[in-house]
């Protein structure tokens, strides 16, 4: 039986033999990247039914309820997503609580709460959903993380496994987080650590963040870039290669932002995920960065 070489110099048999193979693994590839989650790891819902917190820095004169929010993700193609509690409810989390239960583990939480919270709270909170505790410390003093009543709010997110996400501008990440890691939680940071706008990644908070990334412990969110600045897209640009470099694929989050506050007029849900597209070209590295929040949130 005589073989027709090609242009490859092997067999037409070997030829084919090696494009099933490739076909196969491809496929195989394809099947196991659909396969996993892709996961919106900062979004917020609410509505102007709810108290407000005393001494709010904003409140939104619309609504943003649990189902608008899951159609945002049906939309985009993303299998699951984290409630943020805004800022502008306090530590009152029964609609994050009630958002969570109502879709069936599909959503984690990420809760407020007073330092002064019992352990019997906590583990209510934990069995809605709620994975961790938010520090929006935006324009608030920083907490005295040495005081009895944090050191014991650390010590159950700690025994519990919770992370501590913190929005917060680099420069000051640059002191708050270590002192969080010394307390042995999970740290997260938001919206690329918001450095300085007009430094962008030259601001030393930025670089002291870097630095993080050996702690194995720290993860940041690449998400809102417009909340570094009108040049915040090209600021993302510019950091995302260094935050891979510093923390991996696995330690970055990617969230929405959903819905945008403050930033309503601008945003939407569709164009902070094509701007994901461009900043990760890669389509399996912004598969494995989509997927690499599900442990850390439990999903």
């Amino acid at each position: 039986m005589t073989t027709t070489s090609c242009p490859s110099g092997l067999t037409r048999r070997q030829f084919a033999a090696g494009l099933a193979s490739l076909v196969m693994a491809s496929a195989t590839k394809a099947r196991s990247e659909t396969a996993l989650p892709a996961i919106d790891t900062h979004a917020h819902v609410f509505h102007r039914g709810l108290k407000l917190a005393p001494g709010r820095r904003y409140a939104p004169d619309y609504d943003a309820p649990l189902a608008l929010y899951l159609e945002q993700l049906d939309r985009n193609c993303m299998t699951n997503g984290v409630l943020v509690q805004p800022s502008f409810l306090g530590t009152d989390n029964s609609y994050l609580v009630e958002s969570l239960k109502a879709a069936t583990g599909r959503l984690r939480g990420i809760a407020v709460v007073d330092t002064r919270a019992s352990a019997e709270e906590l583990r209510a909170l934990d069995r809605a959903g709620v994975v961790g505790i938010r520090l929006n410390l935006v324009g608030q003093p920083l907490p005295d993380l040495g005081a009895a009543d944090w050191k014991a709010l650390l010590a159950e997110v700690k025994a519990m496994g919770w992370q501590v996400e913190v929005q917060r501008n680099a420069s000051d990440l640059a002191r708050l987080a270590p002192q969080l890691l010394d307390h042995g939680v999970s740290v997260v940071l938001d919206h690329y650590a918001l450095p300085d706008p007009k430094l962008g990644i030259a601001d030393p908070g930025f670089q002291s963040v870097l630095k993080f990334g050996a702690a194995r412990n720290v993860w940041v969110k690449v998400s809102a870039p417009y909340r570094n600045g009108a040049a915040g897209e090209s600021f993302a640009k510019a950091a995302y290669p260094l935050l891979r470099e510093a923390y991996g694929v696995d330690r970055l989050l990617w969230g929405s932002d959903w819905p945008h506050t403050q930033f309503e007029a601008t945003q939407t849900y569709e164009r902070n995920r094509r701007f994901l597209d461009e900043l990760i070209p890669d389509r399996s590295e912004r598969v494995q960065l989509l997927a690499s929040p599900q442990p850390l949130f439990r999903f």
